[in-house]
């Protein structure tokens, strides 16, 4: 009797380990993914769109609050990636990336946040609560390590904790919903839907590259795109629209090029974070509208079918007015 009441707590534990270094590995390697264009801003790494924030606050809304250790363990393994051997600063940057999404977690717990996105309050609070306020520990525990190793000057301190605190909020923005998404697939529209989608697809695939490599400051070209992908893609679209979008925009500010050309390092995070700040919270908010005014219009339909049948009933001569009493004569 004892060995059957062990073995499925046995088989939880099991899994919860499995979903742990699951998450580790997926921390892992946005890590590595972010690393690839990171710029130096006064002499600090910083990642202008960092990944691993957005996977991991995708994974504890998804999986729980016991999946931090997986958080833990994926941030310790990029630490010691960047800075081998492992040196006492990264302590500081360890406990900030795994204590970051747990906040931001929390705070979008208590707020009553729903995974599906599909309420305008929910984009709002992943924008305020879960990227920008959540993300304020990372990068304040991160710099300040830095700054207490002496590692940075205190005169570049909000230089380096801006573009910190900005790369992890954008993290959140442009990955997070991608997961949500992902988890929650389902067909979002008809086979015949297809070739607008592939048409938006080529169109955001052509558009973007060239207009963030551009020297003629066309990077307005991608609102177009959000706007097309979120009002006849809903938030499917416009999250996967805005993930390219700053992804290419992205690649070309850490190469230099395009609207980037000739600045400092500082002021390309600067420009770069302004813009795909806005395109993630275009693509959010304008997504979320959407298919909250769709399940609006959808419930209104159902209320509106649920009445004329009620109608049709207590109408003269219909299936309620049929049935009447027998006459007591």
């Amino acid at each position: 009797m004892t060995s059957l009441v062990e073995r499925p707590a046995a088989r939880r534990a099991g899994g919860l380990v499995l979903q742990n270094l699951a998450v580790a590995a997926c921390y892992y390697a946005g890590g590595r993914l972010g690393l690839l264009k990171a710029l130096a801003v006064e002499g600090a790494v910083v990642s202008p769109i960092w990944p691993p924030t957005g996977i991991a606050l995708a994974a504890l809304l998804l999986l729980g609050p016991q999946i931090w250790p997986g958080i833990a363990l994926g941030a310790l393994l990029i630490v010691e990636h960047i800075s081998h051997p492992l040196q006492p600063s990264a302590i500081g940057i360890l406990v900030g990336n795994t204590i970051a999404p747990l906040c931001a977690y929390a705070l979008l717990r208590a707020v009553r946040f729903r995974n599906e996105l599909d309420r305008v309050r929910d984009g709002m609070a992943l924008v305020f609560l879960g990227a920008l306020g959540g993300m304020l520990v990372s990068a304040t525990a991160g710099v300040g390590q830095l700054l207490a190793r002496r590692q940075i000057h205190a005169s570049d301190f909000w230089a380096v904790w801006s573009s910190w605190w900005a790369g992890d909020a954008l993290g959140v923005l442009v990955v997070t919903p991608v997961l949500l998404i992902l988890w929650y697939a389902h067909r979002p529209f008809g086979w015949g839907r297809w070739p607008e989608a592939l048409a938006l697809a080529a169109c955001t695939a052509l558009v973007a590259p060239f207009a963030a490599t551009s020297d003629l400051s066309l990077l307005f070209l991608a609102y177009p795109l959000l706007i097309w992908a979120a009002v006849r893609f809903q938030l499917t679209g416009a999250a996967l629209c805005a993930l390219f979008v700053s992804v290419a925009t992205a690649i070309a500010a850490a190469d230099g090029v395009g609207p980037f050309r000739g600045h400092s390092q500082f002021g390309v995070m600067i420009n770069l974070q302004a813009f795909n700040g806005s395109v993630a919270l275009t693509a959010l908010l304008l997504g979320a509208l959407v298919a909250e005014q769709r399940a609006m219009r959808l419930r209104v339909e159902q209320a509106v079918a649920e009445l004329a049948e009620v109608v049709e009933r207590l109408a003269p001569g219909g299936s309620a007015g049929q049935r009447r009493p027998p006459d007591g004569g």
